[in-house]
């Protein structure tokens, strides 16, 4: 039985990285044993160049593209930027006769531009997700995950997590044994837990343009460690408990409830990352009711628990 023809899209100003992410997992890892035919489709012709000056050349012709068992784009250039129509129907057309078409990162806009994802799920980096609903908003965007797949069509989250959605390509075709070991040379985890929630940045406005709100919100960061309740917070702006609450949510678009878990729970990274103390000692801190409401709350935002939470930025 041959082994399954991947085609990896190569374009001018490609990101190194993206690319070789797909070159290495496909590639000849494992010596002793062929896994995929590797070969490279260039988008453009002559040789493709990299930002930093690395070139590429096309080992695959455009009617062998259509007829791979896997093709993936690693990223895209400019999110702005649609690709020839030449590509995109090279795309469909591969999807129909059977093809599994995978993007990574930012690849994921050329699926979408290929009219593959409409009525789908997909990922795609997290920088991007305000972006990509307002060009593609019939497309189901998950956030959170690492890898979407939704009938042959396989969409990752940001530069690194092209890696665990490889790997998943992997254990499609091999199973656990084989994609265990290829991770293992590459010495990196087989399988990661959690999804790109624990990376995204979502600071929580300093300010607001209400001047009572934001003298009250310098107030609740220096007090978080305590218990706060509508009323006595309304007393501090000078407000009614009713005009409080709804000045507080035209001023921040939240709750006072929600406002509180988030900034506590941001508190609690900067902790867990910095400091070294006990999952008790930083629960009580930032103003959860113990440790395992803590756990709960960080859990159910970043889909990992503060003791793994600590290990991954921290390092220990």
């Amino acid at each position: 039985m041959s082994a399954p023809l991947v085609a990896v899209v190569a374009f001018n100003h490609f990101s190194p990285f993206h690319l070789s992410v797909p070159c290495i997992i496909f590639g000849d890892l494992l010596h002793e044993r062929k896994l995929f035919d590797l070969r490279l489709y260039a988008y453009e012709p002559g040789k493709l160049r990299s930002s930093e000056g690395l070139t590429v050349e096309s080992t695959l012709d455009a009617d062998e593209l259509a007829h791979a068992d896997i093709i993936i784009v690693p990223s895209w250039r400019d999110p702005a930027e649609r690709p020839e129509q030449s590509l995109l129907d090279a795309l469909a057309t591969a999807y129909s006769r059977g093809s599994q078409i995978v993007g990574l990162c930012l690849g994921t806009y050329v699926l979408a531009h290929a009219g593959l994802l409409k009525n789908r799920k997909a990922s795609t980096h997290w920088e991007f997700e305000q972006d990509f609903m307002r060009r593609f908003p019939d497309v189901k965007l998950d956030s959170n995950a690492l890898y979407v797949d939704d009938d042959r069509l396989i969409t990752s989250a940001g530069t690194a997590a092209g890696i665990d959605c490889c790997l998943y390509l992997v254990r499609q075709r091999y199973g656990s044994v084989i994609a265990n070991k290829l991770a293992r040379r590459m010495v990196i985890p087989p399988y990661r837990d959690g999804g790109q929630a624990q990376f995204i940045e979502r600071p929580i406005p300093i300010s607001t343009q209400d001047t009572r709100i934001n003298t009250l919100l310098d107030y609740l960061r220096n007090h978080l460690n305590q218990p706060h309740s509508l009323d006595e917070l309304a007393q501090y702006s000078k407000m009614s408990r009713r005009t409080f609450t709804r000045q507080f949510y035209k001023a921040t678009g939240m709750s006072v409830g929600e406002w509180l878990t988030a900034e506590r729970l941001q508190r609690s990274q900067e902790l867990l990352e910095s400091t070294s103390l006990p999952i008790d000692a930083i629960a009580v801190q930032v103003g959860f009711q113990s440790a395992t409401s803590l756990r709960q709350h960080f859990r159910q935002r970043f889909e990992v628990t503060p003791g793994e939470w600590r290990k991954t930025f921290q390092g220990k």
